[in-house]
């Protein structure tokens, strides 16, 4: 029997449509392998939301978007209609959250997940923005509703870093966590590396839809440290805050800097660190310059990986590459079917 999911999709940038069309290509092997069908019955943009309780047929969604259509011209478009409202009363169980990172109040990605968990509805997030700045509150709100927040898209990607945090770290006392955690960065610096000016190594980040809707998070650290932030309260036990992170990012950087370094048989990199000590962690995010043998500074291009130093794990090293945002999206739809399957 295949169970029929029925879905909020909040958010049709790069990685939305990226999860509409992994519904479109892996349809029957989802139904086939794990008795899932996901109908997606809500969706919305910056334009508004819309509504269609027997849901929407994903390519043609994703054909409207990718055409420069808006959620507004759609005939089921709900006028004057926040998503968050609605949300209200309709008949869904799983929200995915994918809008724009927003650190200033966190819209409208904090409403919908507030909204959806009261209403007892599983919540997965790519938005790394309602975490950030609710994490504690959102978490209790989810144990006493007795629903699933499940967040491994929010950091580094399709590479399971909370998932090998939270489930595969069993009674680990964690010493050391470090990262490069931002492929958009790690890109422009090994562009410009070699000859390519900071411009064009950006431009082409947000044509292949990695950087950030506002760049400036990643390239000023704040998307490294939104990941740091989310690491730190799910599996170091603390209850961190951007507050709590010291923060430079690569525009600083010119060419000349890292040309000194590849002299020096060095390399450059944004890296994310949680040092334990006596009261807590200290985090950090900043360029480092790394010997050329430094697991970091094998992280290439497109590059992410992290370093988890532990007593009884010792340091494991992991490290993806992900040059488009279809891993984000697969990384969605992996915590989606393990919420089923953990039920």
């Amino acid at each position: 029997m295949t169970k029929t999911v029925k879905c909020a999709l909040i958010g049709l940038g790069n990685v939305g449509r990226s999860f509409l069309q992994i519904l479109e290509e892996k349809e029957q092997r989802l139904a086939e392998q794990y008795g899932l069908h996901f109908q997606v019955v809500l969706v919305a943009d910056s334009s508004g939301v819309a509504v269609c309780e027997s849901g929407f047929d994903p390519a043609k969604l994703r054909h409207h978007k990718f055409d420069g259509g808006k959620v507004a011209g759609l005939p089921e478009f709900l006028a004057e209609r926040m998503p968050h409202e609605a949300l209200e009363g309709l008949t869904c169980e799983l929200v995915l959250e994918a809008s724009p990172v927003n650190l200033k109040d966190g819209e409208p990605g904090l409403s919908v997940v507030r909204m959806a968990l009261q209403q007892g509805i599983h919540v997965v997030l790519a938005n790394k923005g309602p975490l950030v700045l609710a994490f504690q509150e959102l978490q209790k709100l989810a144990v006493d509703k007795g629903v699933k927040l499940s967040y491994s898209a929010t950091v580094c990607g399709a590479l399971p870093v909370i998932n090998i945090g939270r489930r595969d770290l069993i009674a680990a006392d964690i010493a050391k966590v470090r990262g490069v955690f931002n492929s958009t960065s790690n890109y422009i610096l090994e562009e410009m590396s070699n000859g390519r000016s900071y411009a064009e190594a950006l431009t082409e980040a947000q044509v292949r839809g990695i950087a950030e809707a506002d760049p400036s998070l990643d390239v000023e650290g704040w998307d490294t440290a939104n990941k740091l932030v989310i690491i730190a309260n799910s599996f170091l036990g603390i209850k961190a805050t951007l507050n709590d992170v010291d923060v430079s990012g690569i525009t600083g950087i010119n060419q000349g800097d890292l040309a000194d370094a590849i002299a020096q048989g060095r390399r450059i990199k944004l890296v994310a660190q949680a040092d334990r000590t006596e009261t807590g962690y200290a985090l950090s995010v900043a360029p480092h310059l790394l010997p050329i043998d430094d697991f970091l500074a094998g992280c290439s291009s497109w590059e992410m990986g992290i370093e988890i130093h532990s007593d009884l794990y010792e340091i494991m090293y992991h490290k993806i590459w992900e040059a488009e945002p279809l891993p984000t999206a697969a990384a969605m739809l992996r915590d989606a079917v393990n919420i089923w399957f953990s039920s």
